[in-house]
């Protein structure tokens, strides 16, 4: 009994851990270094001065978004000169190509094969020159001054890549899919701005990052999370990954639950395949900092943690039914089972669209670790191919 003990102590402290102590000590840290420690600034360069850029679009069957990606890109406050605009298609069978022939600022590459969006960079990157190259979706929007924020942080040389903020539009009321994604994107975003400034963030978002050119790695084709792998590849290189929140791109959320669950289960799978295939990153005498921010924010999340999870609550039934600590074990007991009522609520209202949004967080954090099991499933039955079906948005343009 002893050891049933220690084992749900342990597993409480890790669930407790990932999802709110990691937050609670990185702040921390953050505050002790920058106290001893100045933060370096850089200035940007003359518009004269700055690099050639290229803005690299991953696209298939996007006709409903064409335009108005190619408006946001050609907005963007940039030398025209000095940004070039490339799309690869490869696949699309809609009219993505044929509206893309209205904007001879955009180059194409396509091939009627479609073999995923890791093929697609691993392609198109062979015909990008530029020093610096700025990935985003087809279906996000970024602001203004994206590109020159994203320039500037690379002023740093020890700069490799640098994330940028994904925003997910909120609207006054939003389903569990849209709500649960929103809060969650804000969360993730003040955990990456705290890793970048105690050392490097933790990966970034395909929606939209920027590498320097010479550092790509090229991935292999089955490759899920892309922009997680490619980002942390060149972080293994001795860069550091940059988070720039002056850099950033707008989406809506899911559509629904339903097209949400697609994307976490895909994450989820992408994420377990991301350990294996950096697994040299879980060497913390060879990357130290990195090492322990890696595991703390991205390895416990999509491994060991759900399953401590849900392992708690039969331990809590089990330690009770002993005569454990009525009072400790039961308070532990009673807190869970609201947690589960709570998910459960947030499950009947995840059809709804209300305004108190927090109300689907403990439903869309049970969604988000039951996606992991679910996650290892799709991993199997997809094994080999980096083509994924894309969730739809709310603003039903994806």
């Amino acid at each position: 009994m002893k050891t049933l003990e220690i084992i749900f102590w342990i597993s409480l402290f890790i669930v407790f851990y990932t999802y709110i102590g990691y937050g609670i000590l990185l702040y921390a840290m953050v505050k002790i270094k920058e106290a001893f420690a100045k933060p370096k600034s850089f200035i940007l360069p003359k518009d004269e001065e700055l690099p050639e850029v290229t803005l690299f679009i991953t696209a298939y069957n996007e006709e409903m978004i064409v335009d108005e990606k190619m408006s946001n890109s050609l907005e963007l406050n940039y030398p025209e000169e000095k940004l070039h605009i490339v799309w690869v298609t490869d696949g699309s069978s809609d009219a993505t190509n044929e509206r893309l022939k209205r904007w001879p600022e955009a180059k194409v590459l396509f091939q009627p094969k479609r073999q995923g969006k890791t093929a697609a960079m691993n392609r198109g990157m062979k015909l990008v020159k530029t020093p610096i190259v700025v990935f985003t979706d087809a279906n996000t929007m970024i602001n203004a001054e994206a590109v020159r924020n994203i320039v500037k942080a690379f002023a740093d040389p020890k700069v490799g890549c640098v994330a940028g903020e994904k925003r997910i539009t909120v609207q006054t009321k939003d389903g569990a899919a849209a709500g649960g994604e929103g809060f969650y994107w804000k969360y993730e975003s003040t955990l990456k701005a705290l890793d970048a400034r105690l050392y490097s963030a933790v990966g970034a978002a395909g929606e939209l990052f920027a590498v320097r050119r010479e550092l790509f790695c090229e991935m292999d084709p089955d490759t899920l999370l892309d922009d997680f792998v490619l980002s942390l590849r060149i972080a293994m290189q001795g860069y550091k990954i940059d988070y720039c929140s002056e850099a950033y791109a707008v989406e809506s959320g899911s559509a629904d639950i339903k097209e949400e669950e697609k994307r976490k289960i895909r994450i989820s799978a992408g994420g377990l395949q991301s350990i294996w295939r950096l697994r040299a990153l879980l060497n913390p005498l060879k990357y130290g900092m990195l090492n322990f921010q890696y595991i703390s924010h991205r390895v416990l999340r999509w491994s060991l943690t759900p399953v401590l999870l849900f392992l708690l609550f039969p331990l809590n039934v089990i330690l009770l039914s002993y005569g454990k600590s009525y009072i400790t074990y039961g308070i532990i007991m009673v807190l869970q089972i609201l947690f589960y009522l709570t998910a459960i609520y947030g499950q009947y209202l995840s059809a709804k669209e209300i305004k108190a949004k927090v109300l689907f967080i403990p439903y869309y954090f049970f969604f988000m670790n039951i996606s992991v099991f679910k996650g290892i499933a799709y991993l199997w039955a997809h094994k080999d191919s980096g083509v994924w079906e894309k969730a739809r948005r709310s603003n039903n343009k994806s």
